[in-house]
């Protein structure tokens, strides 16, 4: 079945090669509907190589990539991300970052890839090292115009309104003041407050993108990173709690979103979701690792000190010549580097969100969105 299914991957992108290689614009439309992307490190697929920010922001480097890419891509793997999975099961080619150098009009009719890691809702989330939604929502609407352009107004509207979008955000907008900055909103707002300022955001971007033409989406909660080991090793007294600061934060959020998408579901027409519950798939593993094939569910594959909990990977903080322990088996771990999943934690969640139940990823999932038309 496996074989069977791998052929058939391979005549469908030998066929799209061959079809955006040719100069008729007919030949750059395609039925499959499309996936756009927006998000942060757990979606980027390589934007933030095309940025100036620090190395920490960056993972192209090895042993990111090492899994199925065998070099780096910019994606915070050891291989694949969510998106790269839901794009196969949706029989589309991988969606690529939006700033790679050799986009064409050919590859967007499929969807583009605009996420970066250490990405916010908030202006103030990593200002100026990172590519944040509003950024995003921008970008995404110049891809609209040169699909007007190239295709036409009626052709891109048809992409458009049948693609799907998806979009994990919020996490490092309630990390970053805690870990890495002294907010003055965070510090002069109330935990509630400061909340309602992030869904203000992106619910900004969720209805702008409703505008253009988009219909169908799709959203990740926040997941347990209050228990990613980063957060395990803050508290050096007692390694192994999760960071609760952070959880109090991701809590709330994740609390208030399913009521924020559903009072977009009553606002605007046409307006049809997914949301998977991310942090219980997230925290089920962390604390439950054999049931779901881990030997490792709060150890990283790569990094340094307790639990390898410090961001050593690849040298991505101090640089190649900072040293870093790198796990044997990648198979066994549920994060690959102290906050980030490995290849095969990710396609354990996307499976989740494209065919799981509505308890799971509801009131549709990502399988079923696609099939709309």
């Amino acid at each position: 079945m496996q074989n069977s299914r791998s052929l058939v991957l391979i005549i469908f992108f030998v066929h799209t090669i061959v079809s955006i290689n040719c100069k008729d614009k007919t030949d750059l439309v395609t039925n499959q509907a499309a996936l756009f992307v927006f998000g942060d490190s757990l979606f980027d697929a390589g934007n933030n190589n095309y940025i100036d920010t620090f190395s920490r922001f960056k993972s192209n480097i090895w042993p990111y990539g090492q899994t199925t890419f065998k070099s780096p891509t910019g994606r915070i793997s050891d291989g694949r991300l969510i998106p790269d999975f839901l794009a196969e099961y949706a029989w589309l080619p991988l969606i690529p970052p939006n700033l790679q150098p050799s986009n064409g009009n050919n590859q967007f009719t499929f969807g583009v890839n605009f996420a970066s890691g250490g990405a916010g809702a908030l202006v103030g989330t990593f200002p100026g090292m990172v590519i944040g939604l509003g950024t995003q929502l921008n970008n995404f609407k110049n891809v609209v115009r040169r699909l007007r352009s190239e295709l036409g107004d009626s052709e891109a509207e048809r992409i458009i309104s049948r693609a799907v979008y998806l979009f994990h955000i919020g996490g490092n907008d309630y990390v970053y003041p805690i870990l890495f900055a002294n907010s003055s909103t965070f510090q002069s707002s109330s935990k509630e407050k400061f909340s309602d300022f992030v869904f203000g955001n992106i619910t900004t971007v969720i209805e702008e993108v409703y505008k253009v033409g988009g219909r169908k989406f799709g959203f990740l909660n926040i997941g347990a990173y209050d228990c990613a080991p980063a957060s395990l090793i803050i508290d050096r007294t007692n390694i192994g709690s999760c960071f609760k600061p952070i959880t109090d934060l991701i809590n709330l959020h994740n609390k208030k979103l399913p009521n924020v998408l559903k009072l977009l579901e009553r606002d605007l027409s046409g307006f049809k979701y997914a949301l998977h519950d991310y942090h219980t798939s997230l925290s089920e593993r962390i604390n439950n690792p054999l049931k779901y094939g881990f030997k490792e569910g709060k150890k990283a594959c790569c990094g340094t000190g307790p639990l390898r909990g410090i961001n050593t990977c690849g040298g991505r903080v101090l640089g190649q010549s900072q040293g870093y322990e790198l796990c044997e088996n990648v198979t066994e771990y549920l994060f690959f580097d102290s906050f980030h999943l490995t290849e095969k934690a990710h396609r354990q969640i996307a499976e989740l969100i494209w065919s799981g139940p509505s308890n799971v990823t509801g009131p549709y999932n990502l399988k079923t969105l696609f099939e709309l038309k």
